[in-house]
């Protein structure tokens, strides 16, 4: 446990090897395409495409809820190294948008009508750069957006929705409709075939096959790429190679040669899987600020009150309270859902006895504990929000997001701090960290099923939410196995949601 041995050496021989090859591939995907930033409005947006390529048709590309331009970057450096202009940007509230999103989300005449108008300004710029013809993709929330856009602008050529939920398309509009969706996406799949069958019928509608007229504008085909849910559709292989397709078939377009395709995701997973492999030798290396280790130290008989309780109290509790407080859409709720979830775990620990111990009655050095606590947080954001703001969504806190950041994180630290005494200590029940993480999967998942108008948007982002529990649990476990201190990894976890969450969720105003 002492130092780097030799195995740990190794492993961080490993894993800065594939660090630098998967920065190397991922810096190298963007070389040859001309990236313009600007300002459209009030708008952030970037315009890629081939040096020299002359005017040719765009694509507006729009990202969903929680999203930003960043992860939109695959679709556009696809289609620009094919020959289209492609633009990314940022939606009001999102990103690095300054302006909030307004209206009610669940209302057309709401956010919808808000997003729309960025579309609009947006395509009416894409057609200046381009040759006047236009074609729109969207994900998700965007889906909708664009759909609506394309149907009150007959002159768009082609829609691509990835994971598509509209009620507005029918069997002629929007204008040549492809819908993509993830293996996994169940609900999706089906709502994607359903439109097919506008046009299908009375034949059943099929999965990869295209039914309708390109040149009347009725063509409809729906693609699910395979291994695939909300978030990785977006990077995966046959999405790209689907909506390629569809844009040559739209514009008419004949290649002689094989399409370029970005293929950043799994350059993107092994980036960052390489910077949580580091995390282990580099835990070696931290203080140890106790001689014996901190924490409960709970069986399971005893350990799941803790585990149960708050998981089905918290949702029941927070059905009818407000939680509109903070001008971040459904940020708010998960806060507060977090800092319940957290005071009653903290309550059932006090009422068992579980707090204090007797071998945790031990002095804690402070420097070591602040050089622990600085390490550990020091290391998820060079490690972990760097890459993730380069490659993968805005990550970095704009305008009054910081603000934002620090009130979240005195929701989310109650959670955290509890929950790592809970799970820590001598003689703690083994997979006890794992089990009370889906416990609180399952309890935003109660949440939901109560309040499904105001909270549906949590479902979208569960998907992201898990593999930050896998991140933190792993730096937790290193960090805990050589410091002895669960408050050091409760705290920097705590930031890392608080921080998540501050400048992913949507800003929203009035």
């Amino acid at each position: 446990m002492n130092g780097l041995t030799p195995r740990r050496i190794i492993v961080a021989i490993l894993s800065l090897a594939l660090i630098a090859v998967a920065l190397w591939q991922l810096r190298s995907a963007e070389q040859g395409i001309t990236a313009t930033r600007m300002t459209i409005g009030d708008i952030p947006a970037t315009a890629y495409q081939l040096p020299g390529g002359g005017k040719a048709p765009a694509v507006v590309i729009a990202h969903g809820f929680a999203g930003s331009q960043q992860l939109m970057k695959s679709f556009a450096l696809s289609f620009a190294r094919n020959g289209y202009l492609a633009i990314t940007f940022d939606f009001a509230g999102h990103g690095r948008n300054p302006q909030g999103m307004s209206g009610d989300v669940n209302l057309i005449e709401g956010a919808t009508r808000r997003l729309l108008e960025d579309v609009t300004k947006v395509a009416a710029k894409a057609r200046t750069l381009g040759d006047g013809r236009i074609a729109v993709l969207g994900h998700s929330m965007a889906s909708d957006i664009i759909v609506r856009f394309a149907e009150s602008d007959p002159s768009v050529v082609a829609t691509i929705a990835v994971s598509m939920f509209s009620p507005a398309v029918t069997a002629f509009a929007p204008r040549n409709l492809l819908m993509i969706d993830g293996e996994w996406e169940g609900t999706l799949k089906t709502e994607a075939l359903r439109n097919v069958g506008l046009v299908s019928a009375p034949e059943p509608p099929q999965a990869g096959v295209t039914y309708g007229d390109f040149g009347a504008g009725t063509a409809r085909r729906a693609a699910f790429s395979p291994h695939a849910e909300h978030a990785s559709v977006l990077f995966n292989e046959v999405t790209m190679r689907e909506s390629l397709a569809w844009l040559d078939e739209s514009f008419g377009v004949t290649r002689q040669a094989t399409p370029e395709i970005d293929s950043r995701g799994p350059w993107i997973v092994a980036l960052l899987g390489g910077v949580v492999m580091l995390g282990w030798p580099l835990s070696s290396l931290l203080p140890r600020i106790q001689p014996l280790p901190m924490g409960a130290g709970l069986q399971w008989r005893r350990m799941w009150p803790g585990v149960l309780i708050p998981a089905v109290a918290t949702p029941l509790l927070l059905r009818f309270v407000p939680t509109h407080f903070l001008p971040v859409l459904v940020g708010d709720y998960l806060a507060v859902h977090f800092f319940l979830y957290g005071l009653i775990t903290c309550a059932l620990l006090v009422w068992q006895g579980s707090w204090s111990k007797g071998e945790q009655a031990q002095q804690t050095a402070p420097a070591s504990f602040l050089f622990a606590l600085l390490a550990v947080v020091g290391y998820g954001f060079v490690g972990i929000v760097w890459p993730l703001d380069s490659f993968v969504t805005s990550f970095v806190p704009v305008g009054s997001r910081p603000m934002l950041v620090a009130v979240l994180f005195l929701g989310t630290l109650p959670y955290f701090l509890s929950d790592e005494w809970l799970t820590r200590g001598r003689g703690a029940a083994r997979g006890a960290y794992a089990v009370t993480k889906v416990a609180f999967i399952i309890s935003l998942a109660i949440a939901v099923e109560l309040d499904p108008e105001r909270l549906f948007f949590l479902i979208i982002i569960i998907p992201v939410v898990v593999p930050f529990f896998i991140v933190y649990g792993l730096l937790s476990r290193w960090s805990y196995a050589k410091t002895g201190h669960p408050l050091v990894a409760a705290v920097a976890s705590a930031l890392a949601f608080a921080w998540a969450i501050g400048v992913t969720f949507p800003l929203v105003t009035g």
